[in-house]
């Protein structure tokens, strides 16, 4: 299974997630698969239906919110709050990388307090901030 990366106690991200994974992924915890890839991004990427199945069958809830890499909007960080805020758990959020959905994650209410921290915690994860950090310093 691909590395999770925690950002903090109750959000961890990683790259892609394949349906076969999602059994694994509720034996660890988690209480919700949240999925922020467009479908057809790349073409060997699962469909969003075929995970979703697979994370009910594994006990998971699933939440789709497809967001363009590079350019996260206002909108979608509004979105990412409100799919967290109905969360009853441990959140696994996906994209290609990890590094869209740590994106969400530092834009957000729910990261951190201060800039410094959640770009110091981003990067322990290894995801380099530097493309929002003037967002993240604006607050």
């Amino acid at each position: 299974m691909t590395e999770v990366k925690k950002l903090d106690e109750r959000f961890s991200v990683r790259a892609q997630v394949q349906p076969e994974e999602l059994e694994g992924i509720a034996s660890l915890g988690y209480r919700m698969i949240l999925n922020n890839r467009p479908d057809g991004e790349e073409p060997d990427q699962p469909d969003s239906e075929e995970i979703r199945l697979a994370a009910e069958q594994a006990g998971l809830t699933y939440v789709h919110q497809p967001v363009v890499s590079g350019n996260i909007t206002s909108q979608d960080v509004e979105q990412f709050e409100k799919i967290m805020g109905e969360s009853d758990g441990p959140v696994l959020a996906f994209c290609r990388s990890g590094a869209r959905c740590t994106n969400l994650w530092a834009l957000s209410s729910l990261s951190p307090d201060s800039p410094d921290e959640t770009i110091k915690r981003a990067s322990q994860a290894g995801y380099d901030l530097s493309s929002i950090v003037p967002r993240l310093k604006e607050g």
